[in-house]
């Protein structure tokens, strides 16, 4: 189960992807944001709460094995985060496109007090904090532009 977990730190390799891992965590989780919402609201919000424990346990683990702290190859955590971000959204190209812009933006700058996160909190749960607390901010700012604009276009997929 251990080496389990640590293979899905990395989402079972594509954290060691040599430029950007994380965005490219990012961009490879966009089929599972589709499926999820085919899915329906609760499978996906199940998703979210039984990932949570799960990538916490693979990135204390991976901490463990390798030393330091929230190592580039962990991308479990972007998963998580870009999964939080596109709650509740249309599955439209323009919300995706513009979610995984605006997560991206968040997780690599570090804003308000994502960066307090990143910095304070050590060991697994450190790891997926910021990202969680980005995939928050992010969603509330999609949120925004779903009810107050038609920037995320038509619905092209029907759950």
């Amino acid at each position: 189960m251990r080496n389990f977990l640590k293979q899905l730190a990395t989402l079972f390799g594509v954290g060691r992807f040599p430029k950007g891992p994380g965005t490219v965590g990012t961009l490879v989780t966009i089929p599972l944001v589709i499926l999820l919402a085919q899915a329906g609201p609760l499978v996906y919000m199940a998703a979210i709460v039984l990932l949570l424990p799960v990538g916490i346990a693979a990135c204390e683990f991976y901490e463990q094995d390798k030393g330091g702290h929230d190592h580039k190859e962990i991308v479990i955590d972007e998963v998580l985060g870009f999964l939080i971000t596109m709650v509740w959204l249309p599955m439209t190209w323009q919300a995706i496109l513009i979610g995984f812009c605006v997560f991206r933006l968040l997780d690599i700058t570090k804003p308000f007090f994502i960066g307090y996160l990143d910095k304070k909190i050590q060991g697994g749960l450190g790891v997926m904090a910021d990202d969680v607390a980005a995939g928050i901010i992010a969603s509330l700012i999609m949120q925004v532009l779903y009810t107050q604009t038609n920037w995320l276009g038509s619905q092209i997929l029907v759950p």
